[in-house]
């Protein structure tokens, strides 16, 4: 499972013309599920996610997690983060789970992050989303459950 986070001042996903989801100050967090993916990786990468201390504290150091701050998280299922392009000019997408396996993870993954108290909006599976968002930092950072 891998994740890209970016740390946002606000952030919405809209989906044919309707906002699906809309957050303040917290991350927007793009989601790809590969085909050994389990809601143990889902339950791994949502308590990195929520304890990652990436907000300034007092003294502008990065020493606060979104639970400190009460941030909120736009979560948005992304296939193409296991595009492989090392050979030719399109990406092989051959890594990505199926859908059906894919949503199942990424809904467990936005269920944990919930359980742990936080605001959790997300855009619509498998559509064309239109993401907008204020990174801020910009902070972005990339983790991989395996």
């Amino acid at each position: 499972m891998r994740l890209v986070i970016q740390r946002s001042k606000q952030a919405k996903v809209t989906v044919e013309g309707e906002v699906t989801g809309s957050i303040e100050k917290g991350f927007v967090i793009l989601v790809g599920v590969t085909h050994e993916d389990t809601e143990k990786d889902a339950a791994f990468l949502a308590e990195k996610a929520a304890n990652l201390r990436v907000f300034e504290d007092e003294a502008g150091k990065m020493n606060h997690s979104l639970l400190d701050v009460g941030g909120e998280v736009l979560s948005v299922s992304q296939f193409t983060l296991y595009g492989d392009c090392r050979k030719g000019r399109r990406p092989n997408f051959m890594d990505a789970a199926k859908p059906d396996h894919a949503e199942t993870i990424y809904e467990a993954f936005n269920r944990f992050l919930a359980e742990k108290g936080l605001k959790v909006e997300t855009g619509v599976f498998g559509a064309m989303m239109d993401v907008q968002l204020t990174n801020d930092g910009p902070v972005t950072l990339i983790i991989d459950s395996k």
